[in-house]
């Protein structure tokens, strides 16, 4: 995998296992990115607080390890639900507070040392047929509906969309400022350095086994806590008792070879903007600091039972769509090696919409259900989570996703079925869509 293979060993955080029962004022369960921020936040507001992270496998070890490395400011809920749900005001507020973590990530990163290879460069997002500047055009009207100008979201014709990603078939883009590529799991790795440093306890290969109010279960004891912060996100099923809150759906990414400088002149993607286009099966792009194209899509099956598995981490059929998806997108690359190919399960709660809560009561709190949008919103749900948990009085705990809930997710076989159904009729509409449009292309050329 390939943050792991350029992970550095002098950045790689080692953790030892808990040894035995212990008492803590907030146990965090899950070493990713939701953990740790919570975790950073928590000791930059309380130093008093005893915080510790318990991580049955290592930090990092999920998708805060293995994405495509996008600290974006997309949300996995619309604009529009937002505002149907919470007004307007609330929805410009979630956005904003979105566009804000995309800044706070990167000064973080540049404050605390960690080095993740940050490249503040936006994201380019391609339209490359008629069907998806139809739908550009319709995202682009409604954020203009909610008052955010160009300065945020605003159009690229062919040429200047070229100019910045040179792929086939570019009839524009929709450009935005509030997205930094950056390498994964060297973020993962350094913050839980400095998690670590600022007085936190972080266990390593320490499995929860189950969790309730005022305790966490791991196979080497108790941890009693009066906070207990559930952050397990895409591997939330591994939980017998959370099964169905989360639901695990797979995404893989390939990585080419370091490109020469020639390739790249052909390519573009200079100041290493993110890149995807606008079809409806997500796919994602970056330019490493190490000169490679890494790309991903969602293009693998959802496995019955919410499943969680090392062997679905490849998919060979999933691999050889994303070469061919890459080399139709930059022909160039038809001949460069792809050295890199892995996965891993992201978080989808069953309303798309993510959420932070705590319980008083309780003493119970959990964040997560990002889509695949969590590099950034990990962070804003930490910061919220700390405020929460302290009691701190700030705009972040008045925010529309704190308090939410989803329902579950619907019991097999009926979950099986409704997802994988939705995710081949998004595949069989791209395909049509893309045939279409080059028909089309190539009557009128």
């Amino acid at each position: 995998m390939l943050w792991d293979a350029t992970l550095p060993g002098s950045m790689r955080f080692r953790g030892a296992p808990l040894p035995g029962p212990t008492a803590v004022d907030v146990a965090i369960v899950g070493g990713g990115y939701t953990g740790l921020w919570t975790a950073h936040a928590l000791r930059r507001a309380d130093p008093g607080l005893r915080v510790m992270v318990l991580e049955h496998h290592t930090v990092g070890f999920g998708a805060s390890g293995r994405n495509g490395g996008w600290c974006s400011a997309l949300l996995p809920m619309s604009l529009g639900l937002l505002a149907q749900r919470y007004g307007t005001p609330a929805a410009v507020r979630m956005q904003r507070a979105m566009h804000a973590t995309v800044g706070e990530v990167v000064r973080t990163c540049a404050h605390e040392g960690i080095d993740a290879q940050v490249a503040a460069g936006g994201t380019v997002e391609l339209v490359r047929t008629t069907g998806q500047w139809r739908r550009a055009a319709a995202r682009l009207a409604s954020f203009r509906s909610f008052g955010f100008g160009p300065d945020d979201l605003r159009w690229a014709d062919a040429d200047e969309a070229s100019k910045l990603c040179r792929a086939t078939d570019v009839l524009g883009a929709l450009v935005t400022p509030h997205c930094a590529a950056l390498h994964p799991a060297r973020l993962a790795h350094g913050l839980a350095g400095v998690v670590h440093a600022a007085g936190a306890t972080i266990h390593e290969h320490t499995e929860v086994v189950g969790l309730g109010p005022g305790y966490v279960d791991t196979v080497h004891g108790r941890v009693r806590a009066e906070i207990v912060v559930r952050a397990t996100e895409g591997y939330t099923s591994t939980l017998r008792a959370a099964r169905r809150d989360i639901l695990p759906l797979y995404s893989m990414m390939i990585a080419t070879e370091p490109l020469a400088v020639d390739r790249w002149d052909e390519i573009g993607l200079a100041g290493r903007p993110t890149f995807t286009d606008g079809r409806r099966g997500v796919i994602y792009g970056q330019r490493t600091a190490d000169g490679r194209l890494a790309f991903g899509g969602r293009g693998a099956p959802y496995h019955a039972g919410s499943r969680v598995r090392p062997a679905f981490d490849t998919d060979a059929r999933v691999r050889t769509r994303l070469v061919d998806t890459l080399r139709d997108l930059f022909p160039v690359l038809r001949d460069v090696a792809v050295e890199h190919h892995w996965g891993g399960p992201l978080g989808v709660p069953r309303d798309l919409h993510a959420g932070v809560r705590l319980d008083r009561s309780t003493g119970l709190a959990l964040a997560g259900g990002y889509v695949g949008d969590g590099v950034a919103t990990s962070n804003l749900a930490g910061r919220t989570l700390a405020d929460l948990i302290t009691g701190a009085d700030s705009e972040l705990v008045r925010l529309p996703w704190v308090g939410h809930r989803s329902r579950r997710w619907e019991p097999e076989p009926f979950r099986w079925l409704g997802v994988n159904a939705v995710r081949l009729a998004a595949d069989v509409a791209d395909r049509v869509e893309a045939r279409s449009h080059r028909r089309s292309s190539r009557r009128t050329s």
